[in-house]
């Protein structure tokens, strides 16, 4: 059997995958956990180097990087070399800063110490969206850390994960440091539950997300998850609604809208609520929708064609719910028209659901205690952000907000020096920052 990768725009086969059988995913165990036990021994300095040269490599063939990202899934390519230039970047935070943020904690007075050592080898489920960045954003601390890391990547970007581990090999990572899993998820129990297997994390659906914490939890293995999100974006009546409608197309539009922290609601005071949807419109209806390797496209396809089709239905049962269809709202196979609806009715499925694609819904609030009431009314807790020119109004509403990111006058967004995660059903557990270095490992108190 094996993975096929279509290219979303032109629904091309461009390559081809065979899965790994069980006796070859067992070897790739074993040779990760005796990879480890050298592994953790290198100094920082010799990691850094490492890491370092893995950022070189990535500036050095960011054209053809890019161009693989968008041809695999169809981002644009302008966002494809940025998803790059951004994995070069967490690689030289870590490569900086992690030997000072892993110094071990001593107090002399009372004889004791507190120390990070690494856990052992760790699995990566990543997904689709950002096929190189999910991967570093996780593995490259694991790395810095002194874990080996084993990458089971979505199946339609098999081309990225591969060439990720030829890229690591290519900067002089010692061989099975990082290798690539092309397995069916049917091994990933088993996976799980091997003795060489200390932590699992995992960057998707809600639904896969919980069989994972549930294996995990079986097996007795740490995890860490990040999920979906339906993040809120308030829009007060004191914003500056050209920077916030600007901000409110990038926040939601960004890689085809497939993206966990896109802003997905946008709570908008009355007094403004038709100002604003007037110039988000106008904003939208300038996108570029075409063939993403094209540099003046910035609108590419959903990654599969399954993808288009559940936000299609998504639409339409909003619509048939209340909601006012105001640009957009066409589908052509991958290519979703950036699409925007209004409504009245908090319960119409694109605001109680989350919406992977260009779909953004605008929904009037009278006052900020209502605007709260509204942005922490789901089930999700990944990000925010809130746009005033009140900067101690936007501050203390931020602390009511139920999210791991808020952001003020700001869209939400990840960085190597800011600890990313969420809360309630967006998942548990940070990545980046010094949060991410050490959720994988063993944080060991010594006292004498």
């Amino acid at each position: 059997m094996h993975f096929k990768s279509i290219n979303p725009f032109t629904q091309t086969i461009i390559g081809e995958y065979p899965l790994m059988t069980p006796q070859m995913v067992d070897e790739t165990l074993i040779r990760a956990s005796i990879s480890f036990n050298d592994w953790k021994k290198t100094s920082f300095h010799e990691r850094s180097h490492y890491l370092l040269k893995i950022a070189e490599l990535l500036l050095e063939n960011l054209p053809s990087l890019a161009t693989l990202i968008t041809q695999e899934m169809g981002k644009p390519i302008k966002e494809s070399r940025s998803e790059i230039e951004k994995c070069a970047l967490v690689c030289q935070y870590y490569a900086k800063e992690s030997e000072q943020l892993l110094q071990p904690l001593i107090n002399e007075k009372k004889g004791n110490k507190i120390i990070y050592q690494p856990m052992g080898t760790l699995l990566g489920i990543m997904p689709w969206n950002f096929p190189f960045w999910q991967v570093f954003r996780f593995a490259i601390p694991a790395l810095m850390a002194g874990n080996t890391v084993l990458l089971k990547h979505a199946p339609n970007v098999c081309g990225c994960a591969q060439t990720i581990e030829t890229l690591f090999l290519k900067a002089g990572l010692p061989p099975h440091v990082f290798q690539t899993l092309i397995i069916n998820t049917d091994l990933i129990e088993h996976i799980i539950s091997d003795n060489n297997i200390c932590g699992v994390t995992f960057t998707g659906s809600e639904a896969a997300g919980a069989i994972v914490a549930s294996l995990a939890g079986k097996h007795i293995k740490k995890s860490v998850l990040e999920l979906g999100g339906s993040d809120p974006f308030i829009v007060l009546e004191n914003a500056n609604l050209e920077q916030a409608s600007k901000a409110a197309v990038t926040s939601r539009m960004l890689n085809a809208g497939q993206a966990c922290i896109a802003a997905k609601r946008f709570i908008v005071a009355h007094t403004i609520k038709e100002e604003f949807i007037q110039q988000f419109k106008t904003h939208i209806q300038t996108l570029k929708q075409g063939n993403p390797l094209e540099e003046t496209v910035q609108i590419g396809p959903l990654a599969r064609i399954d993808l288009a089709q559940k936000l299609q239905t998504q639409l339409t049962l909003s619509r048939a719910e209340g909601a006012q269809l105001h640009c957009g709202g066409n589908t052509n196979g991958c290519n979703f028209e950036p699409t925007l609806i209004s409504t009245d009715n908090p319960q119409i499925n694109a605001l109680q659901n989350e919406t992977f694609g260009p779909l953004a819904t605008v929904i009037s609030v009278t006052n900020e205690q209502e605007a709260i009431t509204l942005a922490n009314n789901t089930t999700y807790g990944l990000g925010a952000s809130i746009w005033t020119q009140d900067i101690d109004k936007g501050l203390q509403l931020a602390e009511r907000i139920e999210a791991g990111n808020v952001f003020i006058n700001n869209i939400v967004k990840s960085s190597p020096e800011l600890p990313f995660g969420g809360i309630k059903r967006s998942g548990y557990g940070r990545e980046l920052n010094e949060y991410g270095l050490k959720e994988f490992m063993n944080i060991k108190t010594i006292v004498y």
